[in-house]
């Protein structure tokens, strides 16, 4: 009956399972891991789109101001408040006559300014405090925490007014508060990655060979942090534009008649409501600034997490 029963079945009865077949992608090519991080930041066509976003914007910073015709600082009482397109002014004017697109230019590029020569300042010192106190540990690190903590209690704001008591309202003013408070959070973090790399097998290979402390810093530990440090330095820069434009509009920005855009937001929003104009503009500037940068530092997060 069994005998029976398998002479009947044959190979129709039965279909193997379909397994998906798996595609190979290696190529063959071997890459570094700046330009894997590369290949998969490319990918993000969100984040290039924020790129190309952002050369527009410092073009038009660096380069607005001397392709127009319009002084953003001269008064032109006979063409105040026009609307945008009247007598050639792209962006119109303000209460007092001054081309708003030429001060949204330049203003754009005195808060880049200020924002980049703070963060790389805050960048050298940021990173150089935290590999040291990351790095020696022990009694070093307990008296370098404690001074981070103790700055980090004070707020900006008080920081900046003292500052500008002691000096002249101005770029240098700001420049020097951003600096004094503004490492504290890059320090922090290359101090966490160096308290992971310091244990890795390479390193304790490094000083049983005798290896300088400087060395074993700058040529081992610095170039694995590294990843940590750029992703870092990325959202520090949208965050010290924001800073520099918020102490601008509450009056400890650049003097008149200089612009950023936070003196221009602070000019333009009490007469919003009938001249809405003057304080769009460098309200779209800011954000598509703070907006193209998150999205850059999340894309070079994601892809040196992918590599």
């Amino acid at each position: 009956m069994i005998k029976n029963m398998q002479s009947t079945t044959n190979n129709n009865d039965f279909s193997l399972a379909h397994r998906e077949q798996k595609v190979d992608h290696y190529s063959g090519e071997s890459l570094s891991f700046i330009q894997l991080v590369f290949r998969n930041f490319a990918r993000n066509k969100v984040a290039l789109v924020s790129v190309l976003v952002i050369i527009l914007i410092a073009l038009t910073a660096f380069l607005g101001p001397q392709l127009s015709h319009f002084n953003p600082n001269t008064p032109d009482p006979q063409n105040s408040n026009l609307t945008p397109g009247q007598n050639g002014h792209w962006f119109g004017t303000d209460n007092l006559g001054r081309d708003i697109f030429t001060r949204v230019a330049a203003g754009t590029g005195i808060s880049l300014e200020v924002a980049f020569v703070a963060m790389i300042i805050d960048l050298i010192i940021g990173t150089t405090y935290g590999l040291i106190s990351g790095y020696f540990g022990g009694k070093v690190d307990i008296i370098m925490q404690r001074v981070t903590e103790v700055l980090s209690t004070i707020p900006m704001i008080i920081i900046v007014t003292l500052l500008v008591l002691v000096m002249k309202p101005g770029l240098m003013s700001i420049i020097t508060a951003m600096m004094l408070v503004g490492w504290i959070n890059m320090s922090r973090i290359v101090r966490a990655q160096v308290l992971k790399i310091k244990n890795e097998e390479y390193i304790l290979a490094a000083k049983t060979m005798g290896m300088p402390n400087s060395k074993i810093i700058f040529s081992e530990v610095l170039p694995n942090a590294m990843g940590q440090i750029v992703t870092t330095f990325m959202f520090s820069i949208p965050n010290a534009i924001f800073l520099e434009a918020f102490l601008a509009f509450i009056g400890l920005g650049v003097p008149a008649p200089l612009s950023s855009l936070g003196t221009m937001i602070n000019d333009g929003y009490t007469q919003a409501i009938v001249f809405p104009h003057m304080v769009i503009f460098p309200v779209l500037f800011l954000a598509l600034i703070m907006l193209g940068f998150n999205i850059i530092a999340d894309a070079i997060r994601d892809a040196i997490e992918e590599s």
